[in-house]
């Protein structure tokens, strides 16, 4: 049995914590190295992870300065000694066999990573009716940057419901992007770029926590479209100079309808603010006219239309009228609502076939 090193990174998540380092410590699989890096935190999470150091000698606790999620992951992978890398956030939780099947599946199959199926839970941790990855859909099967029948369905951003073979990580000689959000999906996209084999397992090994506030993703901010607006051009480029962009066009269905819902959702941003994040992004909302990806425009056709024509004040007017419409739904619906429909991708597919 290998050693896995799992990254813990913690600010200010006092009420969470215990519950997700006890989800780690009471792993089946006992080969661990759990790394919980204390990014500043200025709650009483740093002597938390110090008191359970105390009586686990797997933890090893460092304490810096704040440097945000990445800088927080970087110190910790720099720190790591496994054989295996896991990642899971402070807030969420681990599943308490999710350590040995996905050591299994990485052994088995020999995977410079593997993903495994993951399940939304509320801010209480109650947890949703399903899996994001319907197990009567998706069996285990592995995946391929050629396969756009179901690769790119699994193929989600997050590190946090997969594990990565450490010696794979050393050769890219990969970090996380500090100072953005969408760090997860630079570095995954990444991998699954330079990858040779990448497998998923059905089974549910992660508990994502849908929390209620204190989230850069819920505050939605200027600072947070700006960054997201950087960290999609690292990825397009990232694709585009490895010749992927026939996969990447998936991958920019799928953002674009998330951050275009996320953008819609915002609640802190002044109009002011709306326009010039809309100017900067206008490259992005363009992009699927150049990458021939069509379909993805269909439910929000007049917002593209109208960034495309610089009306930025009818473009607001819709962001408004699909807000007051995601206030009324379902938190299933709404979840669903931001993402593209099996039918947007088959014709994504056909049209490639077309040209």
């Amino acid at each position: 049995m290998k050693k896995i090193s799992v990254i813990m990174p913690v600010y200010n998540v006092e009420n969470y914590l215990k519950e997700s380092i006890e989800s780690v410590i009471n792993q089946t699989y006992k080969n661990l190295e759990i790394i919980i890096v204390d990014d500043g935190s200025n709650d009483s999470s740093g002597e938390i992870c110090d008191e359970y150091s105390k009586n686990d000698k797997r933890i090893k606790v460092i304490h810096q300065k704040n440097k945000g999620l990445s800088g927080a992951r970087n110190t910790a992978l720099k720190n790591a000694t496994g054989e295996y890398i896991m990642f899971i956030d402070s807030d969420d939780i681990f599943e308490l066999d999710a350590c040995e099947k996905m050591y299994n599946a990485i052994k088995k199959n020999k995977a410079d990573f593997v993903i495994g199926n993951y399940i939304y839970i509320d801010d209480d941790g109650t947890k949703w009716d399903k899996p994001v990855f319907s197990k009567e859909k998706y069996n285990e099967f592995e995946l391929s940057i050629k396969d756009y029948e179901k690769s790119f369905y699994i193929m989600n951003s997050g590190v946090w419901n997969k594990i990565f073979r450490k010696s794979f990580l050393d050769d890219l000689q990969i970090e996380f992007e500090e100072g953005l959000p969408a760090e997860d999906a630079i570095f995954t996209t990444y991998c699954f770029i330079k990858s040779t084999n990448v497998c998923y397992i059905p089974s549910i090994v992660y508990n994502y926590r849908q929390r209620k506030s204190d989230s850069i993703s819920v505050e939605l901010t200027h600072e947070y479209f700006t960054g997201i607006n950087k960290a999609y051009n690292i990825i397009y480029n990232n694709f585009k100079a490895n010749n992927e962009l026939e996969y990447y066009r998936y991958f920019y269905a799928k953002s674009m309808n998330y951050i275009l819902y996320k953008f819609i959702d915002s609640t802190k941003l002044k109009k002011e603010e709306k326009i010039e994040i809309i100017n900067e992004m206008k490259w992005f909302y363009e992009l699927g006219f150049e990458i021939n990806v069509p379909t993805i425009l269909k439910p929000i056709k007049y917002i593209i239309e109208s960034i495309k024509e610089n009306d930025y004040e009818q473009t607001l007017k819709y962001f408004e009228i699909l807000s007051q419409i995601r206030k009324m739904l379902p938190k299933e619906l709404k979840e669903k609502m931001s993402k593209p429909s099996a039918e947007t991708y088959r014709e994504i597919a056909d049209n490639s076939e077309e040209n």
